[in-house]
């Protein structure tokens, strides 16, 4: 029974240590230290612990990008949004196609979410533009 409690309280502090890679959105800064509105990651897996990898890209307060690079578009697979925040992406250049608003939190992977009902996409890879607020 002891061995029993043991197992299932290491598994419950490992998995909160294995979500680590995502960052924390109450604290989502860049590498001076300043508050960043959105990070978004190239790579995402079934396994949340495996998510928010790759390359990434940060938003600001502000950001309004109606065209995202050609290195970044179609490219993103999970996304962190900071508390009090709030990051808007559509599915086409110049804000055209399919429109989301993603809230404060943790996306591990945008395959999971749907493009809306009666659409049979979802947003992996599927950001061509986007607006962080705070």
């Amino acid at each position: 029974m002891k061995t029993l409690i043991a197992v299932l309280l290491c598994t419950a502090l490992c998995w909160d240590g294995l979500n680590a890679l995502c960052p924390d959105p109450a604290t989502l800064t860049d590498v001076n230290g300043g508050k960043v509105c959105a990070r978004m990651f190239s790579r995402s897996t079934v396994i949340y612990a495996q998510s928010c990898v790759g390359d990434s890209l940060d938003s600001y307060s502000g950001d309004d990008i109606p065209t995202i690079s050609l290195l970044w578009n179609n490219r993103v697979s999970a996304l962190v949004v900071s508390r009090f925040c709030s990051l808007t992406v559509w599915s086409r250049f110049r804000k055209q196609g399919v429109k989301r608003k993603f809230s404060a939190g943790i996306q591990h992977r945008l395959k999971d979410v749907g493009q809306g009902l009666g659409i049979l996409r979802d947003w992996d890879n599927d950001i061509s533009g986007y607006m962080c607020e705070c």
